[in-house]
């Protein structure tokens, strides 16, 4: 029912349903990040069995990873596996450990627009080309004084779903 209000965590916490332009379809990933990609490959590739599809290094990004994936089909979830270049240099993909995860939304720039205007902070550089070819948008963690909603400490990527994923999630 529009408008209905849905609890939220906490006993004193509601919120209205909004009229949203976009809809988040699933996990698209998890981003884990370690100064050794050797030693999570060990866990997540040879002893949890994820298969390695694909690779990405950005000097920019600080950030050297292997793109895993668990599941099949249009709804499988990449995990990537990420060290820095330079453990030294910002942005340190291993602090925190579970550097972010990823959202699958049916229309991106929608979100990003709508988003924003609610007053959501995102991190620098716009929609642009992800690691695995799909446009994405980053939440930034935190909010400040000119944007003050954020991800509550954890870095969300909005990921633009590809046909086959939003035919799936229908």
């Amino acid at each position: 029912m529009e408008g209905a209000p849905l609890r939220a965590a906490g006993p004193s916490c509601y919120h209205t349903r909004m009229t949203r332009p976009f809809r988040i379809l699933g996990l698209q990933q998890i981003a884990v990040g370690g100064t050794d990609k050797q030693k999570l490959r060990s866990l997540w590739v040879d002893l949890l069995g994820l298969s390695v599809v694909g690779n990405y290094r950005s000097e920019k990004e600080n950030v050297d990873e292997d793109i895993a994936v668990l599941g099949t089909g249009p709804m499988r979830v990449e995990v990537d596996l990420m060290q820095p270049v330079d453990p030294e240099k910002r942005p340190k993909v291993h602090e925190p450990a579970l550097n972010h995860i990823g959202l699958w939304v049916d229309d991106l720039a929608a979100a990003v627009k709508w988003l924003g205007e609610q007053g959501v902070r995102f991190t620098p550089g716009g929609i642009r080309k992800g690691a695995g070819g799909f446009d994405v948008c980053f939440i930034h963690p935190k909010g400040d004084g000119a944007t003050p909603l954020g991800g509550e400490g954890v870095l969300i990527e909005l990921v633009q779903a590809p046909a086959e994923v939003i035919a799936a999630a229908t």
